[in-house]
Order: C-alpha cells, then structure tokens, then sequence
C-alpha cells in the first residue's frame, strides 16, 4: 500500500488526509491499539506518530528518505 513517494496509496499528502480513513484497515486503526496500551486521549497524536515512525523505520530505516519525508511533514503542522 505504499507508494513510489514512501507514503500510503490513499494518503492525500495535499490535505494531508487519508482517502479511505472510513474504511482504512485494521493495521491502520491506531486509536485501538492506543485503547489496548490505554494511552490517554490527550496523548493519542503522539502516540500515533511514534507507530508511524517505527514502521517507517523497521520497513526503510532510521534514516531513510521515507522517514525524512514523514518527519517533514509532521513538522509543518
């Protein structure tokens, strides 16, 4: 589901936006897992973004362009 630019096929990095976020699968569904390790809702974003950034890392590395990308862009919100 990732494509040629290192992001998700439905994420529209324009309005920074997932295409799918309805219907998007399990392994998406960040919320749940931060219901099962009872993470806090104040803390949810940051804990959403710790997941991306070690799947990021595990998939392309540490310092990978892809995770570059990634924290670039969480950056400029």
């Amino acid at each position: 589901m990732v494509g040629s630019d290192g992001w998700c096929i439905h994420f529209d990095t324009g309005a920074r936006r997932c295409r799918i976020y309805a219907d998007r699968p399990d392994f998406c569904r960040v919320d749940q897992l931060a219901n099962l390790f009872d993470v806090p809702l104040e803390e949810q974003n940051s804990f959403a973004i710790e997941c991306c950034q070690a799947q990021i890392r595990v998939e392309y590395g540490g310092k990978s362009l892809e995770r570059k990308r990634f924290d670039r862009a969480i950056k400029t919100k």
